[in-house]
C-alpha cells in the first residue's frame, strides 16, 4: 500500500536522481567516467557486463561512496553536504550486491533491527512494518528461523525485506533476483510494480527479462559511461531489421546462437536474403554491447 508520506514526499515531476560528469576512481583505475544521467520516478533499469560500474553508481546513489568529480543530486538534495546525506538516507531503500548479516540473528530480528536504524521507533508501529515487508517478500514463515539456515535466495529476500521498511522514495536495488526460483522472481516483480508506482525504483540487474518484464527504462553502463538511456521499447527499436534465424550460424553475424529449435538466432548486419524475426531487448542490448566494443577497438 501507498503511504501518505510517500504521497506527500515524493515529487513526481522531478528526477530523482541527476548526474552531471560524475567519475569515481580506486587506485588509479577508472569506474565511472563523466557518467551523465538523469532517473524520473518509475521503474529503471541498469543493464551493463562485469566491471561496467554498475555497482559503484549504486554505491555513490546509496550515499556510500561519493564521487570524486562532477555533480550529485538525489531526491533534490545534495549527498555531500552532511545534513542532506541524512535526509536523503531518511528516504531511501538499499540492497547492495553482498549485505552482511549479523552472527545469531533470525530474519525478524534482523529486519527489526534495521527497522530501528531507519528511526521506527514506536514498537507497535514497527512491529506492524517489520511483519508487512517479511509477507512482501513471502518471508513470515520463516521469521523465527536464524538466518544462518536459510538458503542463499532466501536471505536475498531478507534482504529485499529491509529496503523496502518504511516504504522509502527511493529504492536502490543491486542484483535483487540473485538466487531466486522463477515463482519468487514473479512475486518480486509484483512488488516492485507497486512501489514504482509512487516512488523510484532503480535496478542493476543481468537479467534482461527483468528489465523487460518490469521498466519502461533502461541505462546501459559499458566501461563506466552510459551507452544508452532511455526507454525500454527505443533501445529494443535499435534492433530491428538486424535479427535473423537460419538453420546454421551465419558467418556474418556479430552474435549466433543456437535455439531450443535447433535453429540458429543471428544478430548484426542482416543479410538480404534473412528470414527476419522480431527482437528482444536481450537482442539489442547485446547487438549495444558489440557495436560498442567495436568503437573501443577501433579507438
Amino acid at each position: 500500500m501507498v503511504t501518505d508520506a510517500i504521497r506527500k514526499g515524493a515529487n513526481m515531476t522531478a528526477p530523482a536522481i541527476e548526474l552531471r560528469g560524475v567519475s569515481r576512481r580506486f587506485r588509479g583505475a577508472t569506474a565511472l567516467d563523466d557518467v551523465q544521467l538523469e532517473v524520473m520516478p518509475g521503474i529503471v533499469g541498469l543493464l551493463g557486463p562485469n566491471g561496467a560500474g554498475k555497482t559503484t553508481l549504486l554505491r555513490i546513489l546509496a550515499t556510500v561512496l561519493g564521487a570524486d568529480g562532477g555533480s550529485v543530486r538525489i531526491l533534490g538534495r545534495d549527498p555531500a553536504d552532511a545534513v542532506e546525506r541524512t535526509e536523503i538516507r531518511r528516504r531511501l531503500g538499499y540492497l547492495p550486491q553482498e549485505l552482511q548479516y549479523p552472527r545469531g540473528f533470525t530474519t525478524y530480528r534482523f529486519v527489526d533491527y534495521m527497522a530501528v536504524l531507519k528511526e521506527i521507533e514506536e514498537p507497535a508501529a514497527r512491529r506492524a512494518e517489520v511483519r508487512r515487508v517479511l509477507e512482501d517478500v513471502d518471508l513470515r514463515d520463516r521469521a523465527a528461523k536464524s538466518i544462518r539456515t536459510l538458503s542463499g535466495g532466501q536471505r536475498r529476500r531478507v534482504g529485499l525485506a529491509q529496503a523496502l521498511l518504511g516504504s522509502p522514495e527511493l529504492l536502490v536495488l543491486d542484483e535483487p533476483t540473485t538466487g531466486l526460483d522463477p515463482e519468487q522472481r514473479v512475486a518480486l516483480r509484483t512488488v516492485l510494480a507497486e512501489r514504482g508506482r509512487a516512488s523510484t525504483v532503480l535496478i542493476a540487474t543481468h537479467q534482461t527479462e527483468d528489465v523487460a518484464a518490469l521498466c519502461e527504462h533502461v541505462v546501459v553502463l559499458d566501461r563506466g559511461s552510459v551507452s544508452f538511456q532511455g526507454t525500454v521499447a527505443a533501445l529494443v527499436r535499435e534492433a530491428q531489421g538486424r535479427v535473423w534465424l537460419a538453420d546454421t550460424a551465419d558467418p556474418r553475424a556479430q552474435v549466433s546462437w543456437r535455439t531450443a529449435t535447433g535453429r540458429y538466432r543471428n544478430l548484426g548486419e542482416a543479410p538480404a536474403e534473412a528470414e527476419l524475426v522480431e527482437p528482444t531487448l536481450e537482442d539489442a542490448y547485446l547487438l549495444l554491447r558489440g557495436a560498442t566494443e567495436s568503437e573501443a577497438v577501433a579507438a
